[in-house]
């Protein structure tokens, strides 16, 4: 499993055997983020779409047929196991030869290993520079695994100790994805505020989000949350 690296260089050999560039599709339901990954991605790949929602990315990914779909991991319909699900293993599932490279703000074991499992060929955070994320593209096409550093670990163990057991963790299972980032955040000492901004939601959004995560694990305080969370590895 290699480290995002040796990107090529913009307006250099042509990305494919047939001589054009590489064809990618956004998948993320924050507009200024897609805006901001197609603007740093246009000197080194073909942005040819993007979507906001799993049934619009489903649909779109078939009719445009990418080389590689950057993936969100977390989005209000499902997410980017839902996407992976419909165009890995819905009808007409035998003719994609697409790629998925997981993009994403949590870098949460389960996070990771859920995605793998589902079928991406990568997973990086949104930490990573846009040169770095332009190598990971090019690396998923060429057919590598491609991890941020620490993820792939996280990985190799997984499927080391375990390689056919899901992973099920039933009191996180109650949580929605947006409240799993809510929790993450939290536990790493974010305030409300700074969860707010990294989320693109209100302040307002946030604290309902954590009353309704101490409720569901029946606990009172961040602190106790930061300590389940750290036991389970979100953070």
């Amino acid at each position: 499993m290699d480290e995002p690296g040796g990107l090529p260089t913009a307006g250099g050999e042509p990305d494919t055997s047939d001589g054009r560039r590489l064809r990618v599709f956004l998948v993320d339901d924050h507009a200024m983020f897609r805006a901001g990954v197609r603007a740093e991605l246009g000197a080194h790949v073909e942005v040819i779409g993007e979507a906001a929602t799993v049934a619009e990315a489903v649909s779109r990914i078939a009719a445009t047929a990418p080389d590689v779909v950057l993936l969100d991991v977390h989005m209000p319909d499902g997410g980017g196991r839902a996407v992976l699900d419909a165009v890995l293993r819905g009808p007409g599932a035998g003719r994609s030869s697409v790629r998925f490279l997981a993009l994403s703000v949590s870098d949460a074991a389960e996070d990771v290993i859920g995605l793998i499992r589902a079928g991406a060929r990568g997973y990086v955070t949104k930490t990573i520079s846009p040169e770095d994320l332009a190598a990971a593209i090019h690396r998923v096409a060429d057919g590598d695994a491609v991890f941020s550093p620490r993820l792939a670990g996280f990985v190799l163990d997984a499927f080391a100790a375990r390689p056919d057991a899901p992973v099920v963790d039933p009191e996180l299972d109650q949580l929605t994805n947006r409240e799993r980032e809510v929790l993450r955040l939290l536990a790493r000492g974010y305030a409300y505020k700074e969860i707010a901004k990294e989320l693109f939601i209100s302040i307002k959004t946030v604290e309902t989000h954590v009353s309704n995560v101490l409720r569901k694990l029946q606990m009172s305080n961040r602190y106790e949350l930061s300590r389940w969370a750290a036991d389970r590895r979100l953070i």
